[in-house]
């Protein structure tokens, strides 16, 4: 199974880190954001990586390079300008091939367990489901959640009372999912999860370990302590 780790964020909330450091490759424990993320898709046996890019991008290139080092092999996705989520996704799709693959978003620090992840993978069928996302409890800058975690483990579009759940930005697609969504051409994510949503056709989990959205200068301290204790 492969996976892509999206890349290409300017990371305007963390100006003036990122003004000369794109956004994946600032340090967390001593290594850059985005090689936790590649070190445990790896431990889970994920060794075929897409990484899209915008931002500075030949620095993501120059660091990670094939990913020999990290014992994985990466493909890269470079864009001109950042194409939202789901457009970055279309365009990788080539690499990415025709069966289900994951998804990590390149700016937040998880223990994910990716091998539980691949196996609900192995489930969407492009038909009756298109993806899996993981969510966690809602953080103090999301406070009514994005969707609704449903007693029979589907998601609903608009979180109900009390069953609001935050997107992790990790999850498990269907190529199937992008089929109707151009390549190089940017296209926000949300909207065709919403309609697939309405279709029964995306489930979902909680991720019950950590989780810290690496979206401004301070998460990043508490991240750099949290990857510190992983590194020593």
């Amino acid at each position: 199974m492969k996976a892509m780790i999206l890349a290409a964020g300017r990371g305007e909330r963390m100006r003036p880190l990122t003004d000369h450091t794109p956004k994946p490759l600032l340090p967390a424990g001593g290594r850059p954001l985005i090689e936790w993320h590649i070190r445990r898709l790896a431990a889970a046996g994920i060794r075929q990586l897409v990484i899209n890019h915008a931002w500075l991008g030949a620095q993501i290139e120059q660091v990670l390079g094939d990913g020999s080092r990290l014992g994985v092999e990466i493909a890269y996705s470079p864009e001109s300008t950042a194409l939202e989520t789901a457009g970055g996704i279309a365009t990788a799709l080539p690499l990415l091939g025709d069966a289900p693959f994951l998804v990590v978003n390149g700016d937040v620090l998880s223990d994910v367990d990716f091998t539980a992840l691949q196996q609900q993978a192995a489930q969407l069928d492009g038909r009756t489901r298109l993806a899996h996302l993981l969510l966690v409890d809602n953080p103090p800058h999301n406070p009514a959640g994005d969707f609704g975690l449903l007693a029979n483990g589907l998601l609903a579009a608009r979180p109900d009372a009390g069953n609001g759940l935050t997107f992790s930005g990790i999850a498990a697609y269907h190529p199937a999912l992008f089929a109707d969504t151009p390549a190089s051409q940017p296209a926000k994510l949300a909207p065709l999860l919403r309609a697939a949503m309405a279709e029964g056709q995306v489930s979902g989990s909680r991720l019950d370990g950590l989780w810290l959205d690496v979206g401004t200068p301070e998460r990043l301290a508490e991240a750099d302590a949290i990857a510190a204790g992983w590194a020593a």
